[in-house]
């Protein structure tokens, strides 16, 4: 899967991904391969990006995920340095 984190200011990341998990509105959930095409809202929390062994968490300020065909982009507010 492709992922992309944009955000105002930058392109935040760009990467092949095995899962992310975001934090929804209505509650963290995870996106995995040939996952149903989704838009939701995104509150403020971790996103946590998987590419077989290794992960990477980023803190973003809200904002808006979509994932379709595989490609899942994810438009922050803000990204908090950790």
């Amino acid at each position: 899967m492709k992922l992309t984190i944009i955000t105002p200011d930058k392109l935040a990341y760009e990467g092949e991904v095995t899962a992310v998990t975001v934090p929804g509105s209505a509650g963290s959930f995870q996106i995995l391969k040939d996952h149903a095409p989704i838009v939701s809202t995104l509150d403020d929390g971790k996103v946590i990006i998987q590419n077989g062994k290794d992960e990477i968490v980023w803190t973003i300020q809200g904002g808006v995920v979509e994932a379709k065909d595989n490609n899942i982009t994810v438009l922050a507010e803000g990204i908090i340095e950790n």
